[in-house]
């Protein structure tokens, strides 16, 4: 069963949500919150898969509320999908570097809003290329400290995997990945897995952080 928390001031979207989610058999809505702060506490105390965090609202923020679960060693397990207009609205670059695994629309249709949720359970990162290239760009013009994950050297990795790393950089899906490198989807996915646990990262989202923040990709080159 997986556990989702519904983070959104306005109770007539947390509602929608809840009657699409309640409708799947594996689903299950363990709490809703009114702003960031609610969705921390709430978060730990419901021991949350899932949750679908929007990014304004008051007091606690949906970004500073990513970053405290995502740094919160008693809630790693815990994914989380943003809420947001544009995917490439900078607040959205903002929750990936806090820790999200991902983003959704807001006007996100029924069938992709219960995909999304399983895909980040799962855990994978719901990310596209436009958003991959939206977080690079942002990263570049707006230079911060990055996750910690980054001082860890990228020598830890075998050739192959600093050839996935790359791709998984630039957007590709492990299906793409296979087809690049000649490699089954599965076996590319054992390749990211590996990188994501000698890197010390969450997701896909955080190794996108981390190939651009070691110098590994490089947005000028494209």
């Amino acid at each position: 069963m997986i556990r989702v928390l519904l983070a959104d001031d306005q109770a007539l979207i947390r509602a929608g949500y809840r009657m699409i989610l309640d409708s799947e058999p594996d689903i299950e809505i363990v709490g809703e919150a009114m702003d960031g702060r609610e969705a921390v506490e709430l978060a730990r105390q419901r021991r949350a898969d899932v949750v679908l965090m929007d990014i304004r609202m008051p007091g606690m923020d949906g970004i500073e509320a990513t970053r405290r679960i995502a740094a919160d060693d008693d809630l790693a397990g815990v994914r989380i999908l943003v809420l947001t207009t544009f995917e490439n609205d900078d607040n959205v670059m903002l929750a990936l570097r806090a820790g999200a695994s991902g983003f959704l629309g807001k006007g996100v249709g029924a069938d992709e809003l219960i995909h999304a949720v399983r895909v980040v359970a799962a855990g994978d990162a719901l990310l596209s290329p436009r958003a991959t290239r939206g977080l690079l760009d942002h990263l570049q013009s707006q230079p911060g400290p990055g996750p910690a994950v980054t001082a860890v050297p990228l020598d830890e990795l075998t050739q192959r995997e600093r050839e996935v790393l790359v791709l998984v950089a630039h957007g590709y899906t492990n299906d793409e990945i296979g087809e690049r490198l000649f490699l089954s989807p599965l076996t590319a996915k054992t390749h990211v897995n590996r990188a994501m646990a000698k890197l010390g990262v969450r997701d896909r989202a955080q190794l996108v952080v981390v190939a651009y923040q070691s110098g590994l990709v490089n947005v000028s080159r494209g």
